[in-house]
């Protein structure tokens, strides 16, 4: 699968556990439910994938966390948080970048909507 396909994949069971769920939960709760979801539908991922950094050649360690690595393709980024600020927008492209992924989705259960609360960032984007 590519990489729109499994954002399509990503999109639907973030649909399916905000209608199940609903919003307010920790963050960890909807993370456990999405690999739920990916493990279901026989889908290869990885959770909380160490992502070196790297500073004038030097190997600086685990630079972030992922918090969903879908087919080494698509990283999904899981807030529970009042509102998505710049800042996590931005956290989302350093993780493409650092991981020399294309596309990840940012998705906020803590929305009414969860249609509101699911971004596409693609790498080498600019981000206001």
């Amino acid at each position: 699968m590519n990489e729109n396909e499994l954002s399509e994949i990503a999109v639907d069971i973030a649909f399916r556990i905000h209608t199940s769920l609903g919003p307010g939960l920790l963050e960890s709760v909807y993370e456990k439910a999405f690999a739920y979801e990916l493990s279901k539908q026989g889908v290869e991922f990885e959770t909380q994938v160490p992502i070196k950094a790297f500073y004038d050649g030097a190997d600086l360690g685990v630079g972030f966390r992922a918090d969903i690595i879908i087919e080494k393709k698509l990283i999904i980024e899981i807030k529970s948080v009042e509102a998505i600020d710049k800042v996590h927008h931005k956290q989302l492209l350093t993780y493409l970048t650092l991981s020399g992924l294309k596309l990840g989705l940012l998705i906020n259960f803590n929305e009414r909507l969860i249609k509101n609360g699911i971004s596409r960032k693609i790498m080498g984007t600019l981000d206001d």
